[in-house]
């Protein structure tokens, strides 16, 4: 199945030998949140690759993941066996730290940005989500951003990050948000995920995140062997947007 997701190369060759860096999104949500982040790597000798999962953006066509796990183990297959450095945003991030555990041969390096061990979803916005209320994708854009991206704060003049974000998340299979939003909930096993973590491990906290605060990040981080943090001001969960130079300074900080 993974052979047939829909992988972005941001328009560049697969150098030879180039390490692998591979972005993955968040629940119902596709490649192009990455955008900023992934050109950079793209353009300066990485073999730089963001991910539709199955069920999102142009792999919509494909049966949806049902799990983290199953997650997981798609993006061990798409890091190959030369493996690659997983970039993932909050549910993105469980399954980049899934993968971690479970295939480590496959993961060289990790940074979840807006992630903690445990992601709970609450069970009024999961039924919501269940019902296809599009009211779910109100809640969800108004507890990701921060108070810049409340009042339009895009790098881009003109253009408001919420709406962006309403946008992408209405045009995606309410369903598959739904099933996103329920594998998170379901994913108990990222402390004893976390702790099996072996490769160099970086966790990106928004200093105004409420998704998945501040604090959860650094418990994450503390659960991982070696791991560092860093903590972006002023922005909320969906930081590569918000923030996008910051969060770029960050990952870069990691790959040195």
């Amino acid at each position: 199945m993974t052979e047939s997701c829909y992988v972005s190369s941001y328009g560049r060759p697969r150098p030879k030998g180039a390490p692998g860096i591979l972005f993955v999104h968040g629940a119902g949500m596709d490649h192009t949140v990455w955008a900023l982040q992934g050109r950079h790597f793209a353009f300066h000798g990485w073999n730089a690759l963001a991910v539709d999962l199955p069920g999102h953006g142009r792999s919509r066509a494909l049966p949806p993941l049902a799990s983290i796990e199953a997650m997981a183990d798609a993006l061990a297959d798409l890091a190959g066996p030369e493996g690659a450095v997983l970039v993932g945003h909050s549910m993105g991030g469980l399954a980049a730290l899934a993968a971690a555990a479970r295939r480590p041969e496959r993961v060289r390096a990790l940074c979840l940005v807006g992630c903690a061990a445990r992601m709970p979803v609450h069970p009024e916005l999961l039924a919501l989500a269940a019902a296809g209320d599009p009211k779910t994708v109100e809640l969800m854009c108004d507890w990701a951003f921060g108070p810049r991206g409340q009042i339009g704060g895009s790098p881009s003049p003109g253009q408001w990050l919420q709406g962006a974000a309403r946008s992408l998340l209405h045009n995606g299979d309410p369903a598959v948000l739904a099933g996103d939003l329920a594998a998170c909930d379901a994913y108990t096993s990222g402390p004893e995920h976390a702790a099996a973590v072996r490769c160099p491990a970086l966790v990106v906290i928004g200093a105004l995140d409420r998704m998945t605060p501040p604090k959860a990040g650094r418990e994450l981080a503390g659960l991982i062997p070696g791991a560092r943090t860093a903590v972006i001001e002023g922005t909320g969960h969906m930081m590569m947007l918000e923030t996008p130079d910051a969060t770029l300074e960050a990952l870069r900080g990691l790959l040195r």
